[in-house]
């Protein structure tokens, strides 16, 4: 019996989990699920006969070890700092590797073991990156076979929630991991216009949304995500003389984080001393260097600070966020954007039936015939509930379609791999049809 092990059990995992138990079920496979939390692995396995849930440290050499040595593929959705020390340990013992995350220098560094043992790693298998690797790869293929010059990219990804269910002044919950959304946008943004580098300080980075219509659902607030220039050679575009990824938010998200970035209480390089005892007022009173008093309520002199009227829209994102409250934060020495994370991980939660919204669009422009032409693909899916989301299918389907097709002996099982290699992306988009993550051309003369 051929055993999969998934390390990791957090929002993103369940459609992941729940295909690869079916897949089990048909060809008498077996997966272990693994997290710090064994609750949360149990939840996702259930009774399933082909799988079972259990404890896992990572950071843990050994529990790794006896975990890792009964698998035949690895899965690894940590935080993509943990990737190294499973990719050490399947190169230790001979482990396929599929993991969500980007295919950093740490990976490349082992390549000259994984070339010489008959070892597969994929990475960039899942949302993004992932998906809109898959897709563009496959578009700029097509693109190119019928003569046409691509000149422009831009790209844009939402992971939002549909109407109905937006029911704060934010318009955002988490549907994935709350770190990642609280420290997005970290260090600088790249990308290229016309043939122009440009680059994008994260104090500036929601200071000024581009707004963008999504054909059949509306328009959205855009900024740059992170470093696009990385992608030019993956993507097969060394020349191109626009390449752009951006990031999707209803309309005034970027204005009440771009007021928190203001306040300083985004950043994650220092511990509030005391933090345990603080109330949000105390953490706001202590950022208000330079404000004077003036008998003036804390909202008010927090107004004043940001340059805004008490009665903004603005100003009522913090009011409902809870910062002007008298109760305590209850964190030991946590950095600013814990202190963030954990309010927002109250304030942004998912109810039971909340539905949330996953995008991906691509913007291609190009000549051909010595016409030009400007190519939208754009892809939708609406989650049923918080414990069956959209995100939570977008990330995971593609890697679990890639470890199924690697089981069966249908993927070439050697080297570092990514999502742009036609041999994995045609049976990974098509089958995703399957699952109604499908993409829709609009082709127009301009």
């Amino acid at each position: 019996m051929k055993n999969i092990l998934v390390i990791g059990a957090g929002r993103s995992s369940t459609a992941l989990i729940n295909y690869l138990l079916e897949e089990a079920r048909k060809h008498q496979w077996f997966v272990t699920v693994a997290d710090a939390k064994p609750e949360r692995a149990l939840a996702k396995v259930g009774n399933h006969p082909n799988g079972r849930g259990t404890w896992l440290d990572v950071l843990k050499p050994a529990d790794r070890r006896d975990l890792m040595m009964r698998a035949d593929v690895v899965i690894s959705l940590l935080p993509p700092l943990l990737h190294y020390r499973v990719a050490r340990d399947c190169t230790q013992y001979n482990k396929y590797l599929v993991t969500s995350s980007f295919v950093n220098r740490d990976l490349y560094r082992l390549d000259p073991q994984i070339i010489n043992a008959p070892l597969f790693f994929m990475g960039e298998m899942g949302l993004d990156p992932g998906l809109e690797h898959l897709i563009v790869a496959k578009k700029v293929a097509e693109i190119r076979a019928k003569g046409g010059k691509i000149q422009s990219l831009r790209t844009y990804l939402g992971d939002l929630i549909t109407p109905e269910s937006n029911d704060n002044p934010w318009n955002q919950k988490f549907t994935w991991n709350p770190r990642n959304a609280v420290l997005m946008g970290r260090g600088i943004s790249q990308y290229v216009v016309r043939k122009k580098y440009k680059y994008m300080s994260y104090n500036r980075l929601f200071k000024e949304p581009i707004m963008v219509n999504v054909p059949g659902i509306g328009e959205f607030e855009s900024f740059p995500n992170r470093d696009t220039l990385l992608f030019r050679k993956e993507y097969g575009l060394d020349d191109i003389p626009t390449l752009t990824r951006s990031t999707l938010r209803y309309k005034g998200f970027c204005a009440g984080w771009d007021a928190l970035i203001r306040l300083g209480l985004t950043y994650d390089t220092y511990p509030i001393l005391e933090s345990e005892n603080m109330t949000y007022r105390d953490l706001l009173e202590a950022y208000l260097v330079g404000v004077q008093d003036g008998n003036t309520s804390l909202k008010d002199r927090i107004a004043q600070a940001l340059d805004e009227d008490p009665s903004s829209e603005i100003m009522d994102k913090l009011d409902w966020l809870g910062l002007f409250e008298r109760r305590k934060i209850k964190l030991k020495r946590a950095t600013p954007a814990k202190i963030i994370e954990d309010l927002l991980e109250r304030k942004w939660q998912l109810a039971e039936n909340d539905k949330d919204l996953a995008i991906l669009m691509l913007e291609f422009k190009y000549r051909l015939n010595g016409k030009n032409y400007k190519q939208t693909t754009t892809m939708s899916l609406i989650g049923n509930n918080s414990h069956d989301t959209a995100i939570a299918k977008v990330i995971g389907m593609p890697i679990g379609i890639c470890v199924k097709l690697l089981m069966e002996g249908k993927i070439p099982p050697k080297g570092i791999k990514t999502s742009v290699s036609p041999s994995v992306y045609h049976p990974v988009l098509e089958e995703l049809k399957d699952f109604g993550i499908d993409f829709k051309d609009k082709i127009q003369v301009i």
